[in-house]
């Protein structure tokens, strides 16, 4: 069985991801990422080596991280409904 981060690690950097990966969106839509297109090209670079380090030991949290980075408001969405669903249950 492989080892798993933390819970709360594996929050913490998958919010992370997602903040990013929502700036770069941001700036994709108001066309400024031209300007920093090689600082984000880097930035892209090294969140591929932390997400396949990252899949050695827990490929769920890997492609959470993958779906954070690429698909961010959508990543933000899903995790906001699980919370919403964990309040609801805690509520019944």
């Amino acid at each position: 069985m492989a080892d798993t981060f933390d819970p709360e690690f594996a929050v913490l950097l998958t919010e992370l991801v997602e903040k990013i990966g929502l700036l770069r969106r941001d700036m994709q839509q108001k066309q400024d990422l031209e300007k920093y297109e090689a600082r984000v090209a880097r930035v892209e670079q090294k969140f591929s080596a932390l997400a396949e380090h990252v899949s050695r030991t827990d490929p769920t949290l890997a492609t959470t991280l993958r779906s954070a980075w690429r698909l961010p408001a959508r990543s933000l969405a899903f995790r906001n409904a699980g919370h919403q669903k964990g309040l609801k249950d805690t509520k019944s």
